[in-house]
């Protein structure tokens, strides 16, 4: 999923995916230490997405917090 797909949900919906995502990367990783993980690249990947979702939220709080403020 792209970053501008993410910005059009709301924080969450993206929380949602987020915690799936860390829950299927664990998954990898107890693949990958007994074996069956055939593409190691799947990890990398998955490490990327959550730090995209983590990224947008924040910057979406961020965002709350300034027009709170103004």
């Amino acid at each position: 999923m792209n970053a501008n797909e993410l910005r059009e949900l709301s924080i969450g919906e993206i929380e949602a995916k987020l915690a799936d995502a860390r829950e299927e990367l664990m998954k990898f990783r107890f693949q990958q230490v007994t074996g069956q993980l055939t593409d190691t690249s799947q990890m990398r990947v998955m490490r990327r997405d959550i730090a995209r979702m983590s990224t947008i939220i924040n910057e979406l709080k961020a965002e709350a917090e300034l027009e709170g403020e103004a």
